[in-house]
């Protein structure tokens, strides 16, 4: 694979920048009601209880009568700490490949990989472990890897911004008002270099994922695991620290979160699924205590309350309802969570992953690329190819730009083939046809199948794919019989 070449290239950038309505009503109508009655349950002040029953039954009915969906898209997320751990052999059922309708889009959340420096080095060249066996899996069903890092991912869904938000928060029992104070830390302090979305909140959907830590306080490890091992979860509802805290901290109680049908995912033996058993040493070599279940992974999400400013606007501030739809945008998303679960047949770390499910049910604000990018005429290794490319919609382009060539079943924009620049001179006006050519030396001398596509380095990602093409075994490759061992790497 290519690295991108230092070149005297001057930069220029622009300045633009299926269900029914019924019946998805009718899921969140229950979904509303199964929140209220949870509500009822947990609230010990009629007051407060009365408030909250108001609010649901409200959103409930706001919901059933206005919102209009169109489109329907499919969200598969994962969290999971893997404590250091080498990924196993298969993660098909952690995926839920074959799962009807198909997914649309993977989100996967890893905490704790091993991050020794000597591992970071070769992470930097190579892809690492979880990340080589996770794109091994989808890649072949058309998924792309985006190659953001850090704890936020964010990007435009049809034009609706979402951000997903990976978190590993403090540990311990006692530590629970520091884990609420760095997730709100979290949440005010991170920057993104856009005007309409400076900050995670002001994203029109969050998912906020990860070893969140919260722990199950006050009962005893026997009352504990006779109530996970008799399936009777909700015995434990009333002292999870993040329901707790939630009843207390206003900007927890803008996220929302499946109920906890499944049992506790901390702390199991390795490659069991026996809860510790082992007591740990103490620094005077005396046995310690085993480490209580709890849920301490998790996964939210938050749809941005009707009539909430950016973060950045002037103006008074007014504790807004939770929705999971805001019915004042002109162009709301529904999200509805359809399962909440998690898989304990994973034994490899002392956590067991959790998955959820989610239908993410919107108006498209616009449903054409942005760049349009084909290949131009026969290609093959035994002449310069030629390409064309044209911006349909404004964005913020660059001279930096450029357009890959990808086998397909790429896994990232970085797995590319060969690339070439955009035009260098002038940047393109919209609708105008474009034409470049890339050097035959680099087009892979056996053919096969591939898909060019246009990468923003303004957006860090992918904003046109062509059609899936041929390209012809060269004529060099047919006379000498070339295999890809000959070729030195350029086929694999």
């Amino acid at each position: 694979m290519d690295f991108l070449p230092d070149s005297p290239r001057g930069r220029s950038d622009s300045t633009g920048s299926s269900t029914s309505q019924g019946s998805r009503s009718k899921t969140v109508l229950r979904q509303r009601l199964s929140q209220l009655m949870t509500c009822i349950e947990d609230l010990n002040s009629d007051d407060e209880a009365g408030e909250e029953v108001s609010r649901r039954l409200d959103e409930a009915f706001q919901l059933c009568g206005r919102f209009e969906p169109t489109d329907a898209f499919r969200l598969h997320m994962v969290t999971w700490n893997i404590a250091t751990a080498e990924p196993p052999e298969d993660v098909t059922s952690l995926l839920h490949l074959d799962a009807l309708p198909l997914t649309d889009l993977y989100a996967i959340g890893l905490q704790e990989v091993r991050a020794t420096p000597v591992k970071f080095m070769s992470d930097l060249i190579w892809e690492d472990s979880w990340s080589h066996l996770f794109m091994n899996t989808l890649a072949p069903r058309g998924f792309v890897k985006g190659n953001k890092g850090g704890v936020s991912v964010r990007f435009s869904f049809y034009g609706h911004m979402v951000c997903f938000l990976n978190c590993h928060l403090a540990a311990h029992v006692g530590n629970a008002l520091q884990r609420v104070d760095e997730l709100e830390y979290i949440l005010e302090t991170q920057e993104f270099d856009m005007f309409d979305t400076p900050h995670v909140l002001d994203h029109k959907v969050v998912f906020c994922l990860g070893d969140l830590n919260f722990r199950i306080q006050d009962h005893g490890l026997h009352f504990l695991r006779s109530s996970i091992n008799g399936g009777r979860f909700n015995l434990l509802w009333s002292k999870d620290q993040l329901i707790m805290m939630k009843k207390k901290e206003p900007f927890l109680q803008e996220f929302e979160e499946g109920p906890l049908h499944f049992q506790p995912t901390y702390k199991f033996d390795r490659k069991s699924d026996t809860y510790d058993s082992r007591s740990p040493k103490t620094w005077l070599g005396l046995n310690g205590k085993k480490r209580k279940p709890a849920w301490t992974d998790r996964i939210l999400w938050r749809v941005k309350p009707k009539g909430l400013p950016s973060e950045d606007d002037d103006g008074e501030d007014e504790k807004a309802s939770t929705s999971t739809v805001n019915e004042e945008d002109e162009d709301p998303i529904l999200v509805t969570q359809n399962s909440y679960t998690s898989d304990m047949s994973y034994g490899v770390s002392d956590h067991k992953p959790v998955i959820a499910a989610f239908t993410m049910e919107m108006r498209k604000c616009w449903d054409t690329p942005l760049v349009s990018v084909s290949p131009l005429g026969v290609w093959s290794a035994d002449e310069n190819p030629l390409l064309t490319y044209t911006v349909l919609e404004d964005f913020m382009s660059s001279t930096w730009d450029w357009i890959a060539l990808y086998k397909v079943g790429f896994k990232s924009p970085t797995d590319y083939e060969s690339f070439v620049w955009v035009r260098e001179n002038d940047l393109p006006e919209i609708d105008e046809v474009i034409q470049i050519s890339m050097e035959k030396e680099k087009i892979p001398l056996l053919g096969g199948e591939f898909v060019l596509g246009y990468y923003s380095t303004n957006l860090q990602s992918i904003v046109g794919l062509s059609a899936d093409f041929q390209i012809k075994e060269s004529q060099r490759a047919a006379a000498e019989g070339l295999t890809p061992e000959d070729i030195n790497g350029i086929n694999k």
